[in-house]
C-alpha cells in the first residue's frame, strides 16, 4: 500500500496515457485493443482509489472513495470502459491538483516556520561558541551580528542593532534595539552588533509560541465545519441508498451510477476548511494570530468594539510630567518610587522611571504590600506606612484631601492627565501628574471600524477618559472602572444582543478578554496571560492592523459561504442534468472534481488579501 501511495502520481499519468491511446484506437475502429487499453487504464487508476476506500471502510468511515469504487465497478459491469477509465483518472487527477493547490497554501505557513533559528552564538566563560538553539538556556549571553536570526527572546545588555521584526509583528519597518530593549526569536538583524541576556528559550519563545498557535488554529474547526463533517457522514451513505433506489425504480444502472458520482459532497466538505486555513495563514503574515475557525467567525460577526485605554488607544508609555511636593514628608519621592517598584501597574513604571531620573536611591526595605485594585497600593517603606492612589483611597483611609488639592487634580485631569496622591504616615505628601499620548493612528482606525459601535472602558478618571473619548469619536465611555466592572459592562452589552470584541493588553484586561465573544490582545509586549486567553493576538500594536484583521475575518467568512454555495449549486445542477439525461458519468466526475478545485482556488484568494475598505 505504501508503494502505491508513493507512486500514485505516476499511476495517474500512466492511466491518462492509456486512455489517450484507448480513445485513439476506438476512433480507428480497433475496438478490442481500445477496450483492453481502457480496462488497463481503469485498473491502474482504480488501485489507489480502492486502497483508500478499503482503509476508510476498515475505520468504519463511509468515504467518497467508496462511492467512486462502486461507480467504477458498475461502469465496467455495463461495459462503459471509456467512462470507467475517465472517472478513475479524473478522480486521481483531481486529487493531484487539490494536493498541489493546498501545498501552495501551506507554503504560506511554511515560510514562517522556515525562519525558525537553528543556531546561536553565545558567550560562556568569556569564550564565544556556536551551539544549537535547543541548547540555549535562560540567562545565557547571546551575541547578535548583522545578517543573523535572533535565536531566543531576551533583553539587550550591550550594543545596538537595527532589527526586522516582520516575521513576528508583520511590520516591515526596522526597529532600533539598544540597552534595555527586548528582542524576539525569529526576527532578523539588519545591521549592528549587540549582546543580550536570554529570558525565554525553547518552546517558550515568542516565535515558537506563535507557530504553535498558528498550527493549532489551522487544525481547529468552525461550527460550520463540524456540522458539515457530521452532514457528510450521513449524506454519503444516504446518496448510496438513493442511487440504489434510482436503479430499483428505473432499472437504469448507468443512471444510478451517474447519480452516485455527481452527488458526492467533496467540494462541500473541503470548502470551509480551505477558507479558514487561508484566512489564518494570511493573518499570520500580517502579524495577526487568529486562534482557529471559530475565532474567525466570531470576529467577523462583531458589531461592537470595546477598548481599554492605556496601551491600547494610547501609546502605553505614560510619563510623569509633574510632581507637587506638599512638604509634609522628607524625601517623598523615596517612598513613592520604592513602593511603586513592587507594582505591575503600567503607571508604576512611569513613576519608578521618574524617580530614577531624579537620582533617587530607592529603598529595598519594602514589605506588607497590598495592591488595591481600582484604587492604588499600600505598604511599609523603611517601616513607615505608605499609601499611593486616588482621592477615594485616601478618604477611605481617613486622609483628608482639601478642596484646593481636588481643584488642582481637576485641572490636570481636564488636560487628559492621570493624577495619583501619595500619603506617608497618614500625611498627604505629594501629587503626581502622568500623561500618555493617544496613538497617531487611533482616530482613523476607530473611524474605519464604523458602522460598528465603539466603547471605552478604563480605570482612569472621568475627565481624562472623556478627553480621549472626544478626541477619538468614541460612542460610549465608562471611567473609574475596576476589572470586575469591565466584566459587568461586557455582560450588559451581550445581554442586549451585541457581539462584543474586547481589545486590551494588560493583566487586568484578562477577565474581559476571556468573557468577550472575541478577545483581542494588542502588541507583542502585552502581558502573556492576556495573549494566552485571547482569541486574536495582534503582534504589532498598531490599531490599523486591528481594522485589517476585522476585514480579513469578514472576507474569510464570506469566502466560506461562497464555497458552500458553489458546492451546493454544482450538485443541484448536476443532479438535474442526470435526471434529464444531459450529464453522463465522465462529465459528472469532471465537473465534480472541477468544483473541488474551484472552491480551493477561491479559498486561496485570501492569501492575497489586502484591505480595500480603509
Amino acid at each position: 500500500m505504501m508503494f502505491i501511495n508513493r507512486h500514485t502520481n505516476k499511476l495517474t499519468l500512466l492511466s491518462g496515457v492509456l486512455i489517450l491511446f484507448g480513445v485513439l484506437f476506438k476512433v480507428l475502429n480497433f475496438s478490442l485493443t481500445s477496450d483492453i487499453l481502457l480496462i488497463i487504464a481503469t485498473a491502474v487508476a482504480f488501485l489507489p482509489i480502492f486502497l483508500k476506500a478499503y482503509s476508510s471502510t476498515r475505520m468504519k468511515q463511509f468515504s467518497i472513495e467508496l462511492l467512486v469504487v462502486i461507480a467504477i465497478i458498475g461502469a465496467i459491469y455495463i461495459k462503459e470502459y471509456i467512462e470507467s477509465s475517465v472517472v478513475s483518472f479524473l478522480f486521481l487527477f483531481g486529487a493531484y491538483l487539490e494536493a498541489k493547490t493546498l501545498e501552495k497554501m501551506r507554503n504560506s505557513l511554511d515560510k514562517l516556520t522556515s525562519l525558525a533559528p537553528k543556531e546561536a552564538l553565545v558567550l560562556r566563560d568569556g569564550i564565544e561558541e556556536t551551539i544549537s538553539v535547543n541548547k540555549v538556556v535562560v540567562d545565557d549571553l547571546v551575541i547578535l551580528k548583522a545578517g543573523t536570526v535572533v535565536p531566543v527572546d531576551g533583553v539587550v545588555i550591550n550594543g545596538d542593532a537595527t532589527i526586522n521584526e516582520a516575521s513576528i509583528t508583520g511590520e516591515s519597518v526596522p526597529v532600533l534595539k539598544d540597552i534595555g530593549s527586548e528582542v524576539y526569536s525569529g526576527s532578523i538583524v539588519l545591521d549592528g552588533y549587540l549582546t543580550f541576556r536570554s529570558t525565554k528559550v525553547g518552546r517558550d519563545t515568542t516565535f515558537n509560541k506563535m507557530i504553535n498557535l498558528i498550527e493549532e488554529a489551522s487544525e481547529s474547526k468552525t461550527q460550520a465545519q463540524k456540522f458539515l463533517d457530521k452532514f457528510a457522514s450521513i449524506y454519503t451513505p444516504l446518496i448510496a441508498v438513493l442511487s440504489l433506489l434510482v436503479y430499483l425504480f428505473t432499472k437504469d444502472l448507468h443512471l444510478s451510477i451517474t447519480f452516485l458520482v455527481v452527488a458526492c459532497p467533496g467540494a462541500l466538505v473541503i470548502g470551509s476548511p480551505v477558507s479558514t486555513v487561508s484566512g489564518i495563514a494570511r493573518g499570520a503574515r500580517m502579524g495577526v494570530l487568529i486562534k482557529g475557525g471559530e475565532a474567525v467567525n466570531n470576529l467577523a460577526k462583531t458589531n461592537i468594539f470595546v477598548f481599554d485605554k492605556t496601551g491600547t488607544l494610547t501609546v502605553g508609555r505614560p510619563e510623569v510630567n509633574e510632581f507637587i511636593d506638599f512638604k509634609a514628608t522628607k524625601d517623598p519621592l523615596l517612598y513613592l518610587g520604592s513602593l511603586e517598584q513592587a507594582s505591575e501597574h503600567h503607571l508604576a513604571r512611569a513613576i519608578v522611571n521618574y524617580t530614577n531620573d531624579q537620582n533617587i536611591t530607592l529603598s529595598e526595605d519594602v514589605k506588607d504590600i497590598n495592591v488595591i485594585r481600582g484604587y492604588g497600593i499600600s505598604g511599609l517603606v523603611n517601616e513607615l506606612s505608605v499609601l499611593i492612589g486616588n482621592v477615594e483611597l485616601m478618604e477611605n483611609n481617613n486622609i483628608k484631601v482639601s478642596s484646593e488639592i481636588k481643584e488642582t487634580i481637576k485641572k490636570y485631569e481636564a488636560l487628559g492627565n492621570t493624577t495619583i496622591l501619595l500619603s506617608v504616615e497618614n500625611k498627604l505628601s505629594g501629587l503626581v501628574s502622568i500623561s500618555d499620548q493617544v496613538k497617531d493612528e487611533a482616530k482613523g482606525a476607530l473611524k474605519n471600524l464604523k458602522p460598528n459601535k465603539t466603547v471605552m472602558l478604563t480605570g482612569d478618571n472621568e475627565l481624562t477618559a472623556l478627553k480621549v473619548s472626544e478626541e477619538l469619536g468614541i460612542d460610549y465611555t465608562f471611567a473609574s472602572l475596576k476589572p470586575e466592572d469591565k466584566v459587568e459592562k461586557i455582560k450588559e452589552l451581550q445581554s442586549k444582543g451585541y457581539k462584543v470584541a474586547f481589545v486590551g493588553d494588560g493583566l487586568n484586561d484578562a477577565p474581559a478578554l476571556k468573557l468577550s465573544d472575541s478577545g483581542i490582545s494588542m502588541g507583542i509586549s502585552s502581558v502573556e496571560v492576556s495573549r494566552d486567553i485571547s482569541y486574536v493576538v495582534i503582534m504589532n500594536d498598531n490599531l490599523d492592523v486591528l481594522v485589517d484583521s476585522v476585514s480579513l475575518a469578514k472576507k474569510t467568512r464570506s469566502n466560506m459561504i461562497q464555497n458552500m454555495l458553489i458546492a451546493i449549486i454544482t450538485v443541484i445542477i448536476l443532479l438535474i442534468g442526470v435526471v434529464f439525461k444531459k450529464v453522463n458519468l465522465a462529465i459528472g466526475m469532471f465537473v465534480h472534481e472541477g468544483s473541488i478545485l474551484v472552491v480551493i482556488l477561491n479559498g486561496m484568494r485570501l492569501l492575497r488579501f489586502k484591505n480595500k475598505e480603509k
